[in-house]
Order: C-alpha cells, then structure tokens, then sequence
C-alpha cells in the first residue's frame, strides 16, 4: 500500500518523538505544597495522603532546601494550627507571631533563594472551618467582614516575607482588598496568585485532613464555584484580573482541565492549576493496590495539565517528578 503521509514516522523512536513534543515539563514549573506543625524533629504521617507528612518547622527548612537542590523553585506553605488557637474571628491568622508567620521567616532564612506562597484563607484559623468569618445566628459566610481579615492576614505574611499571597478564599472583592494593604504598606513586588475558579469540590478531603480543617457546620457551595459552570470562570477571571491579580489559578485540576483551558485561552496573565489531595490520594491508593502504575499516572497527569495551558502547576508530586526530571 502507497501513502505519503505516514504519522507514525513520528513516534518510531524516543529521540524522535522528544524532537517534536508539543509540551514540555520541567521542575521549575512545579510548586511543592507542603504542611507544617509546631514543635522540633516533628514528622507526622497524613494516612490519606501517602508519602505527605505534617512538619516541624526546623524539617520543613531541611525539606525545603532539598527541594530546591532538586530544581523545585516554590514552595506553598500551609499550617496546622492546634485547635484551641482556633477562634470565630480568625484571630490567629495575623498573629505576626503566630505559627505561620514564624515558619516564613525561618524558611525564607533556610532557603534565600526558594519562593515562598502562602495561603490566604480563614479555615485553618476557624472554629467553624470556614474560608470567612460565620454569621452566629444565620450561619451566613459574611463576605466584607471577612475581607478585613483576610487583608490584615496578608499583610503580616508579606511582613514575614512571603514572595506569593494567595487568596483561596472565594470572598468577592478579596484580590482588590489584599493588593490595595500590600501596596499601601510598601509591599509592591508582593505577587498574587488568585484561586480564580476554585470550585466547591470532593477532591479536597485528604487536606483537609491534614490541617483539620473541614467545615463543622454546612458546606462552601456558597463561595465556592459551582462544578457545573465554565463561564462563570471567565467572569471570575475578569475580575481578579481588574482586582489587581498577578497569575490565576484552578482549583481542582484533573477535572477541570477544560477549565485550564478557557483561562488560558482568554487570559494573557500565567495560568496555574492545583493537582489537588483527592487526585494525589486516589492515584496512591490505586497503585498500592496494584492497579496503575503509579509514575506512569503521575507523568501523564502532570503532563496533560501543562497540554490544557498551565505554566504553573501545584502538586503533591512536585518531589516524586522534580526527582525523576533530574534522572532524565
């Protein structure tokens, strides 16, 4: 049989199929999320997310300059608060020397080099495990009050010397709110990487297990986005963009790289994508049984985030594909 045009040219050989890759991956393209407790020599296993663990913050600075040897270039930082600091008002979450704001500065002293994010969101503060500030008698999320806090919590991060605040809240208004305090205390070059479309999810159950975090009372559907709308990303997007944002974010990412896509597509800022703890957990889960190969999954999925048009992604994987990047 005679044909010109034969694509499996193409794919015949490793050297070839590199040549021509649309997509490419690479460690500096990752951010490390990762958890931290108080106390010294602290590491604490979360069983729902194998290979994560809950550190001290002397390990978590050891940690953090190991990832940076292995090319990783950002780390997300999020607390463990012990219960009793928890309050309605979130008070604790611009303690300027509260656990977070001391891990910052001890980080950001380990590892001068390494970008730091830190997450703006009231749950791990909240006695009611909101991202905002309950209403006692009609269990509303009040939305202005919240973004008071949500500011001066910010601030005290950018103090402390965060490079990246970002907003996972889903309050209206909180990227103008939060970029206005920054600048208005000197703190310009303080980026913002919004939680743009953050929808309200089943994937979030494994890390909300590691900072104890859940709601104690109803859900975020109020807030959080609906799973069942794309434009309304695009109006989020517009928005945060107004407000003042720097890179925009999705959350979750593997169902909803369409989502990825339409932000990229309209949007001439950096797309980021959080390859979240349900998606991290069911792949572990999956491969302890036997029924996937667990690397295999993890490049494919990493992969397909940057082919919909993340330039950012975060995911519990950073490590594990930082470390085989390397091998290659």
């Amino acid at each position: 049989m005679w044909m010109k045009s034969r694509p499996r040219r193409l794919r015949q050989n490793n050297h070839i199929r590199d040549l021509i890759a649309e997509t490419d991956l690479r460690a500096k393209d990752l951010i490390a999320p990762l958890f931290f407790i108080k106390g010294e020599n602290q590491r604490v296993a979360i069983d729902s997310m194998p290979g994560q663990w809950r550190l001290s913050i002397d390990l978590l600075c050891e940690h953090v300059q190991y990832l940076y040897g292995l090319g990783i270039r950002c780390v997300a930082l999020f607390p463990a608060i012990e219960e009793e600091l928890k309050t309605s008002d979130a008070k604790e979450a611009y303690n300027p020397k509260g656990l977070n704001q001391n891990a910052i500065k001890a980080v950001k002293k380990a590892c001068p080099q390494m970008l730091i994010m830190t997450d703006v969101a009231l749950d791990p503060y909240n006695s009611d495990g909101h991202d905002g500030i309950v209403d006692k008698n009609t269990g509303e999320i009040l939305n202005d009050e919240t973004l008071e806090v949500l500011s001066k919590m910010a601030l005290e991060q950018a103090h402390a010397g965060s490079d990246i605040i970002g907003p996972s809240d889903m309050m209206d208004g909180r990227v103008e709110a939060i970029r206005e305090t920054l600048d208005e205390h000197g703190f310009h070059n303080v980026m913002i990487m919004s939680y743009t479309a953050k929808y309200a999810s089943s994937f979030y159950g494994p890390f909300r297990d590691a900072l104890d975090s859940a709601p104690k009372a109803g859900d975020k559907k109020t807030y959080q986005m609906d799973y069942r709308n794309t434009h309304e990303a695009l109006k989020e997007m517009a928005l945060d963009e107004y407000e003042g944002a720097d890179i925009l974010m999705v959350k979750p990412g593997l169902a909803y790289l369409d989502v990825v896509q339409k932000l990229k597509m309209h949007s001439q800022l950096p797309i980021a994508v959080y390859n979240v703890s349900g998606e991290y957990a069911m792949v572990k889960a999956a491969a302890e049984k036997g029924w996937l190969d667990e690397k295999e999954i993890m490049v494919e999925m990493l992969y397909a985030f940057k082919r919909a048009g993340a330039d950012i992604i975060l995911s519990y994987f950073s490590e594990e594909m930082a470390k085989l990047l390397r091998e290659h």
